[in-house]
């Protein structure tokens, strides 16, 4: 009978872990929108509770150099291409000591070559540029890593950590990364 317990407890420990793995495995999905020149894709991960879901443009590096004929260093940046990136979450998110409510925003970023900042806007259903001066609901610093193989598409990517999780973005040989927290 022990063994039975200690077998049952096992498969139920395995089945509880397996489903919180799938439950963090995002979902992507390229979309149809608009006439841009770039895929649209919309990812969706569940971290911690939290429902979260990025939509944006992916843009193709096509040879062209991060700072210099791309994502130009010190200009604030759409993070994408074409509308502007929106993240939805049901939770609010605690990037550094920003905090964001639940419900749809748009991301920004502010690229340098050593340090990015990530910019969090209150306008929501624009066109990605011009940056919307003055909409911002905050900005958090973000790390710049290097990646160990060339990313030629733009992406989102969302790990989960026993903290929260943590948002990339990343693109060529470049992640900029920020942890997060999830409340709520």
């Amino acid at each position: 009978m022990f063994r039975r317990i200690a077998v049952g407890s096992v498969t139920v420990l395995f089945l509880a872990y397996a489903a919180a793995l799938a439950a963090q495995q995002p979902t992507t999905k390229q979309l149809k929108v608009g006439g841009g020149g770039s895929p649209h894709m919309q990812s969706e991960w569940t971290i911690h509770g939290a429902h979260i879901t990025i939509t944006y443009g992916s843009p193709y590096l096509k040879g062209r150099t991060l700072g210099k004929e791309v994502v130009p260093f010190g200009k604030e940046w759409r993070t994408g291409a074409d509308e502007a990136t929106t993240i939805v979450s049901d939770k609010p998110l605690t990037f550094g000591t920003l905090v964001v409510p639940a419900g749809t925003h748009t991301i920004y970023t502010l690229p340098n070559e050593k340090d990015w900042q990530l910019i969090i806007s209150k306008k929501t259903g624009q066109w990605g540029i011009p940056y919307p001066a003055g909409e911002d609901l905050g900005r958090a610093p973000m790390r710049v890593e290097t990646l160990p193989k060339s990313v030629e598409s733009m992406t989102f990517v969302i790990d989960q950590t026993p903290e929260g999780g943590t948002l990339k973005v990343e693109w060529g040989t470049t992640a900029a990364a920020i942890d997060f927290t999830v409340g709520m």
